[in-house]
């Protein structure tokens, strides 16, 4: 691609501290954060999702953020929805001057938009849905692997959404290929890189301080909303495990314990789809976690320099 980066994009595994960052490059730039997580788009899940609203204030002002607390609980948001809402948002910063910055760690939102996929809006299959709904999560998980296309493997840890991307490879199997809605984006790509000890240690940390700042009513709010706990053991992580623990199918200790592991599994997830995406051809810039935020400023901008220079 030639011509000046259109997009910064911060991306890294769940606790690698990207929001806080994020948020410091966009008030440093002047600019406004665009959201790339798959369950942060959702209102009134707030604790569980990680939304860390407080980071995006700096030097007590409030960075703009946007593709969070989109939609309601208990709708099924997808990637085809993302993808067309992203554009949206990054044209109306774009015509304000800015440069946006992408800040998230749902992998195939991310590449979605830097790559510009063909995605289709794919319809509910209740034949396919009534024949798969007794099989186990690994049986579901190796029935998607063995599809070609491209599916989001980082979310699967619920059979309802083992099940949707099944339904989804299915339905692309049918359709006739066209040309992409959206042209790829030239993004200069950050990673957050944190040291796997470090990293387990703060998931656990945080889920501690979570649980202690209310997590738990959170979940029974959201059931007290109406929300049947089947619609929220859809999201995963939390939203699985403590809503099993709150209906009364898992003790406290069992349920801390298994959701643990479950985040450190999806961490790991979420380390080997970003090396996927090397692998597909995206560059990315990996930062030490551990470098203060404002030597991190410096490292994007002269990254930025370099390569406008290289396309002098």
């Amino acid at each position: 691609m030639n011509g000046r980066i259109e997009l910064i994009t911060i991306l890294g595994p769940t606790a690698s501290g990207k929001t806080a960052f994020a948020a410091q490059l966009a008030a440093a730039l002047g600019t406004e954060i665009i959201g790339a997580d798959s369950r942060q788009v959702y209102r009134g899940m707030t604790l569980g999702t990680g939304k860390d609203l407080a980071d995006y204030t700096v030097n007590g002002k409030q960075v703009p953020y946007h593709l969070i607390d989109i939609c309601d609980p208990g709708e099924k948001y997808n990637v085809f929805e993302y993808q067309h809402d992203f554009h949206k948002v990054y044209e109306q910063i774009k015509a304000k001057g800015k440069l946006p910055v992408l800040c998230g760690g749902t992998g195939l939102y991310i590449e979605s938009v830097l790559k510009g996929y063909r995605l289709l809006d794919v319809p509910e299959n209740p034949e396919l849905r009534n024949r798969l709904k007794d099989k186990s999560l690994k049986e579901l998980e190796e029935l998607l692997g063995s599809y070609k296309k491209l599916h989001n493997k980082t979310d699967l840890d619920s059979v309802q959404r083992a099940i949707r991307a099944i339904e989804i490879e299915e339905y692309y199997l049918l359709q006739e290929p066209d040309k992409t809605q959206f042209e790829p984006v030239d993004s200069l790509i950050i990673g957050i890189n944190i040291d796997r000890e470090w990293r387990r240690d703060k998931i656990s940390k945080r889920l501690k301080s979570r649980l202690e700042e209310g997590m738990l009513d959170e979940i029974r709010t959201l059931l007290d909303s109406g929300i049947t706990p089947e619609e929220l053991i859809y999201y995963g992580l939390e939203y699985k495990f403590l809503t099993l623990h709150v209906i009364g199918k898992l003790g406290f200790d069992e349920m801390f314990n298994q959701l643990e592991i479950a985040i450190h599994q999806f961490a790991k997830r979420q380390m080997t789809w970003f090396r996927g995406m090397e692998r597909r051809g995206s560059q990315i810039h990996w930062i030490d976690a551990g470098i203060p935020d404002s030597e991190k400023i410096g490292m994007v901008k002269e990254a930025m320099n370099t390569i406008s220079d290289q396309r002098v």
